[in-house]
């Protein structure tokens, strides 16, 4: 019998430098930190689920991992903003006809997607 899963409690990056990655959370999306373990693992909570970032993963390599998708209702304007903030995107915002979605890096290379459903 497989295993039941019941939740995805949070979903973690690693990352080589948490005060660049804690100010690009915090100063360019706006995040607000809800847990900090010796700086070495920081929570931010985002309806309902939490993304981690962590400087314990030693094993691995920040920007070589998935991608965490950031749902918002303000799309365009969000969008604007960061590219505003020197943002990369590595894919253009995009209509799939069932959502809009857009590919960007954090400040250690990790790719992020911007999300709104039709």
């Amino acid at each position: 019998m497989p295993p039941r899963f019941t939740g995805l409690p949070f979903f973690v990056y690693p990352v080589a430098d948490m005060t660049r990655a804690r100010a690009f959370y915090q100063e360019v999306l706006g995040l607000t930190e809800t847990a900090n373990w010796e700086n070495q693992w920081i929570e931010y909570d985002i309806g309902g689920g939490t993304l981690a970032l962590s400087g314990f993963m030693t094993d691995a390599t920040p920007g070589r991992a998935g991608a965490a998708a950031l749902e918002t209702d303000e799309f365009d304007a969000v969008v604007t903003g960061l590219k505003s903030k020197g943002v990369t995107f590595v894919l253009e915002p995009t209509d799939t006809g069932v959502c809009h979605f857009a590919r960007f890096l954090d400040s250690e290379g990790n790719h992020l997607v911007l999300h709104r459903k039709h």
